[in-house]
């Protein structure tokens, strides 16, 4: 192979850069980071250990499939992170990336012998050397030569990258192994059709019947409990598992057998709707209507008619008779939402419909008879407006028979994945997508948020979430929120001399406060800037200019300007003329 060849089979340097750029360490949260997904360093004996135990536990066949499924799974992962961040890169340069993550990640170095990638076409052909393997010096180590190859997970890790990026199944083989006494490891890989025995390799990427095993005796107590269980199940709107939400359903459960009023406290967008139609789904009225009313929706003047209905003429306007939202839910239940906003007009007759069942339409004296459960909802302390004058005393102790407080979201920290999840299968239906689920860092972020809004804030959040991630990945961080909590933790990536460095957004943050508080001038920046380009560049002009974004010409005329105000020289590989200045 010709050096151009070989030359083309290596990262370009930008592409490195960026890799390693995602690479975020953390010493404020102790997290470390690959784009938005956790990543962890573990000691490579500690991780030795739990390969022995798996050996010695399960035998080498199965642990050599789980360990080459683990690989599997990351190099999917992997994959998945790339595929967003390297778009507009050639196939070549994209799958280069998984060469270098395993390298970066400690795994083994990677050199590509012969590599041919055409994801539009589905070509892909690749022979690659594997240097200083941890898993086959491991194996070899502690078990001596193995007669067939060793390094499980990283073959694995090969697989689901290549078969991400590509599409479609690719699989790898090592054809030569440290760990069964050979050189150096070297691993080929092709489209999985193009191999004449992948029976054996099939079955590896099956779940172990050992697996099955369990997941079958799971499966059955998990039909226990749900036989054992069947009256508690909830209902499919209602999610949560908290003890704060346990409580509150707890309670509701309890009335949906009577026939008592209940009133709903909480926050706006706590599901106080969602509360009170499950107790009429739970209650003897199932099967008759549940309507609902936002009494801070409906104007003061036509509050009476909205709820107690209306006779012709009985205003300008009222042009036929019609029933209110009493005599519809008659039979069933009435959910009445914001009711400290109700007049206190309307609140006398509400109070009579309670005690008495009774209701006159409004320019009408004939009384009718309904048959109401009445379901009351408040954001507001009712009895701090019965202090203030604006509720009556009389109507709220009648709806306070029965009280149900709702906690806020921020009060059931345990739910708020649950309910993001119960959101994403929601709105990826709806959107005709499949997706993964949340990054680790935006399900950080889901569990930091305050969430003054609530359920309904959520939902809404995962919606944007939803429409903007693309179809078959996950959720990313900047795709439901504009701006974190995170933001003020220092993160540090991977420099390419492999020194921790700011991160990017980091170290910008801290430049431009050291500039606006005086600490630093324009002019001083732009000089540490094209002196740390120059010095990384090893004094390359053009190489230079291009990580600057600048052209030769425009470098060279700052590197004058900097030259003449006595800032200092610059060693370069090739100076530059500039009579104007020089």
């Amino acid at each position: 192979m010709s050096k151009s060849q070989k030359k083309k089979n290596i990262p370009g340097d930008a592409t490195k850069h960026k890799v390693r750029s995602l690479v975020q360490f953390c010493a404020d949260t102790g997290n470390i980071w690959l784009h938005e997904h956790r990543m962890l360093l573990i000691h490579a004996e500690a991780q030795g250990a739990m390969r022995r135990e798996l050996i010695d536990t399960l035998g080498m066949s199965r642990a050599r499939a789980l360990l080459m499924r683990m690989g599997f799974a990351s190099g999917v992962q992997d994959a998945e992170v790339f595929k967003r961040q390297l778009e507009g890169v050639s196939d070549q340069e994209a799958f280069l990336v998984g060469t270098q993550l395993h390298t970066l990640e400690g795994v083994a170095k990677v050199t590509t012998l012969e590599l041919e990638v055409d994801r539009a076409a589905g070509k892909f052909s690749g022979q690659f050397m594997w240097e200083n393997s941890w898993e086959g010096n491991w194996h070899m180590r502690h078990y001596g030569p193995h007669s067939a190859p060793t390094c499980w997970s990283q073959l694995g890790y090969a697989c689901g990258y290549t078969s991400a990026l590509m599409g479609r199944p690719i699989l790898y083989k090592e054809v030569e192994c440290i760990g069964r006494g050979d050189k150096h490891c070297r691993t080929v890989g092709k489209p999985l059709e193009e191999w004449d025995d992948t029976e054996e390799f099939k079955r590896i990427f099956h779940p172990d019947p050992i697996a099955d095993e369990l997941r079958e005796l799971q499966t059955q107590v998990v039909e226990l409990r749900s036989a054992i269980n069947e009256k508690e199940k909830l209902p499919a709107d209602v999610v949560g598992k908290s003890p704060a939400f346990l409580t509150a359903y707890g309670l509701l459960k309890q009335a949906a057998g009577s026939q008592i009023t209940v009133l709903l406290q909480g926050e706006t967008g706590v599901g106080k709707e969602v509360f009170a139609r499950t107790l009429h789904e739970r209650s003897t009225r199932s099967k008759a209507p549940f309507i609902a009313v936002n009494c801070a929706a409906i104007p003061h003047d036509l509050v009476e008619s909205e709820l107690f209905g209306v006779e012709k003429g009985a205003y300008t306007g009222a042009l036929a008779s019609r029933p209110g939202r009493f005599e519809r839910a008659s039979g069933g239940t009435l959910f009445l939402d914001e009711i400290g906003d109700l007049p206190l007009p309307a609140q006398a007759k509400l109070l009579r419909v309670l005690q008495e069942g009774e209701i006159e339409r409004l320019g009408d004296h004939k009384v009718r008879k309904v048959d109401v459960r009445l379901v009351a909802a408040t954001n507001i302390d009712l009895k701090q407006l019965v202090s203030e004058g604006k509720f009556r005393s009389d109507l709220y102790y009648r709806l306070n028979a029965f009280l149900v407080k709702i906690p806020s979201l921020s009060e059931r920290k345990e739910d708020i994945l649950l309910l993001a999840e119960r959101f994403v299968e929601k709105y990826a239906a709806i959107q005709g997508k499949k997706l993964r689920g949340f990054t680790d860092k935006a399900k950080r972020a889901l569990l930091a948020y305050p969430w003054p809004g609530n359920i309904r804030e959520l939902q809404n959040m995962v919606e944007r979430g939803v429409i903007l991630a693309q179809h078959g990945a996950r959720i990313e961080l900047d795709q439901m929120f504009s701006s974190t909590a995170d933001e003020a933790n220092v993160e540090y990536s991977v420099s390419s001399t492999g020194n921790l460095d700011l991160n990017h957004s980091s170290a910008g943050k801290a430049l431009c406060e050291a500039v606006l508080e005086g600490g630093l001038t324009l002019e001083q920046v732009e000089s540490m800037m094209i002196r740390a380009a120059v010095e990384k560049e090893g004094g390359n002009l053009a190489a230079s200019a291009r990580a600057l974004g600048l052209t030769r010409p425009q470098l060279a005329y700052r590197l004058g300007s900097l030259q003449q105000k006595g800032e200092g020289s610059f060693r370069l590989q090739d100076p530059f003329v500039n009579p104007d200045i020089c």
